[in-house]
């Protein structure tokens, strides 16, 4: 084999069943007709290839430096942030955010007075409790690659160390959430059941209690791409207009100098699109984005360089682009706001998420209807003359052969597995 593991990592990525699920789901816009537009693969697409550019760079700038970092290394580096990007939103269920949303009131409305659920599971705040209670898309995409999608053995997609390792943007247990305050225990990182890889990782990349120093250029790239891209797309379904978009960036910066030097270049390469027959809103949408990615890239690169040290040492507790002290923090701040405001609370998107909630509690109803009263002594022998038998073979053979392999082993967490397999 003459491709380096972490090469590996990236080919399995692009070739597994979880990456092309990304394809129907939304970015921003759900169900969206118009084929020009984002979807979650196309977005993990463009987070992999800017995550891959800030690493390289910073690699070759700032790692290189250190008395053991090879070649070897800077050509590694950039594959892994690179196959991060792909990953980073495997686990995001339809709909995204509000997806999560509904997946957890799903579980608070089912099992909120159930006493057998929380004596089977443990205290309310417990967290084999709060895994269900609050879904989180990011510790669903480490189970997908580490635990789920089956190869030939059992151990997911077998990425190495340090891939999972950079995966992890969250480290806090469903238990620990809010530790310290910190940005990094603001989010659940992994679920109960993989807690043992998650931990194992940790310590194989030293980085017990700290986040893996790839991972900043992997979150950094996404804040860039969807801050960007979904202006860009926002522009491009006429939710928003340009010049609204114009003086708000420039408002809620206080005219900050990276947000009107974006502006300026955007408008200057806008009006040669523009005469190539190219409507003039649209072309405005493309060269913001370019224009905004090329500075932004750059701002993160410096503040990289800048707090180094204390992200080696694992006392880095911010998003590089929130940083006080990087140039690009009025103008993702100012970004962020608008589509707050505009976008994520359009009247189109706000029907459909609530559409979306419906659709998943129905799903969830039929699938825990499917092995609520499973018992390992029916393995191999459903049968589909019964409702709740036809329901649990349409559920995916991958998954119902992990889940008859689990509850056979133990028996003592039935409910817990049972809960994982229809999330």
């Amino acid at each position: 084999e003459s491709r380096s593991e972490f090469k590996r990592d990236y080919g399995r990525t692009v070739y597994s069943t979880p990456f092309r699920r990304l394809r129907d789901k939304a970015q921003v816009f759900p169900l969206e007709p118009n084929d020009s537009l984002r979807t979650r693969l196309l977005h993990s697409l463009e987070v992999s290839s800017v995550a891959e550019d800030i690493a390289a760079q910073s690699a070759r700038e700032v790692i290189h430096a250190e008395p053991d970092v090879t070649d070897d290394h800077v050509r590694d580096i950039p594959l892994i942030a690179a196959t991060c990007g792909l990953i980073h939103d495997l686990g995001n269920p339809p709909f995204g955010h509000a997806g999560e949303l509904a997946i957890s009131t799903w579980f608070q409305k089912t099992f909120n007075n159930d006493d057998k659920f929380f004596s089977a599971l443990g205290a309310r705040h417990s967290s084999r409790v709060q895994d269900f209670f609050i879904f989180e898309g990011n510790a669903q995409a480490i189970r997908i690659v580490s635990n789920v999608e089956l190869l030939v053995h059992e151990y997911g997609l077998n990425f190495t160390a340090g891939t999972l390792a950079a995966a992890g943007k969250y480290l806090a247990a469903s238990s620990e959430l809010g530790k310290n305050g910190w940005h990094e225990f603001k989010k659940i990182g992994f679920f109960t059941s993989e807690s043992e890889i998650f931990n194992q990782v940790r310590n194989v990349t030293g980085t017990i209690g700290c986040r893996h120093p790839i991972t900043y250029f992997v979150e950094t790239a996404d804040d860039i791409v969807y801050c960007s891209v979904d202006l860009e797309d926002s522009l491009r379904r006429r939710i928003l207009v340009w010049d609204d978009v114009e003086s708000k960036l420039c408002s809620l910066s206080s005219n900050d100098p990276l947000v009107l030097r974006v502006i300026k270049a955007a408008k200057a390469h806008a009006h040669p699109l523009a005469e190539y027959g190219r409507a003039y809103p649209d072309a405005l949408a493309q060269t913001f984005r370019v224009a905004a990615i090329s500075e932004l890239v750059v701002a993160a690169r410096q503040t990289f360089q800048k707090r180094y040290d204390a992200i080696m040492n694992g006392e880095y507790h911010l998003e590089l682009l929130m940083d006080p002290d990087c140039e690009a923090c009025p103008f993702i701040n100012a970004c962020k706001a608008i589509l707050r405001a505009d976008v994520y609370r359009h009247a189109d998107i706000l029907r459909l998420e609530v559409r979306g909630r419906q659709v998943i509690h129905d799903l969830l109803d039929l699938f825990w209807e499917a092995v609520r009263d499973y018992e390992p002594t029916q393995q191999g022998r459903v049968s589909p003359s019964d409702y709740s038998g036809k329901l649990y073979l349409l559920l995916s053979e991958n998954y119902r052969r992990r889940f008859e392999e689990r509850i056979s082993a133990d028996r003592q967490n039935e409910l817990y597995w049972k809960l994982r397999l229809i999330t």
